[in-house]
């Protein structure tokens, strides 16, 4: 093989292994006034500084959960668990509801005209309305 050949099959084998990162949309119950926040306004809601809403979480262990907090936070999960257990240690909050993955989220927000949430957007559907989408 030439050398070309070989740097071609390596830029593609390391294409085929690098994640996926799936778009990410923040959504509100459809009878929610907001058409659209900024994020910002998400991350206020998302780190306990806004009590307009109620932040619904995905799972700890939920890649998507990991890749909102960096995008619209610029903080890690962990970090993000650190701000809340002071928080709720404080009694200045509860903990954001936490639920099983995206379809969970979306029958929660769904149901109360207060949720907040974030899923991929391919899961997106006319249950709920997307306010944001993390770049």
């Amino acid at each position: 093989m030439t050398n070309n050949i070989k740097a071609l099959m390596a830029t593609i084998l390391l294409a085929a292994c690098a994640p996926a990162r799936a778009e990410v949309v923040v959504i509100v119950n459809p009878k929610a006034a907001d058409a659209s926040m900024s994020r910002d306004q998400v991350a206020q809601v998302f780190l306990g500084k806004s009590t307009s809403m109620t932040p619904v979480d995905q799972p700890e262990s939920a890649a998507i959960r990991a890749e909102f907090y960096k995008k619209v936070t610029d903080k890690e999960p962990s970090q993000v668990k650190v701000l809340w257990s002071k928080l709720v240690f404080t009694g200045k909050a509860t903990m954001p509801k936490e639920v099983a993955d995206s379809a969970a989220v979306k029958k929660a927000v769904a149901a109360d005209p207060k949720a907040i949430g974030y899923i991929e957007k391919g899961a997106l559907d006319a249950s709920v309305k997307a306010v944001f989408t993390a770049p």
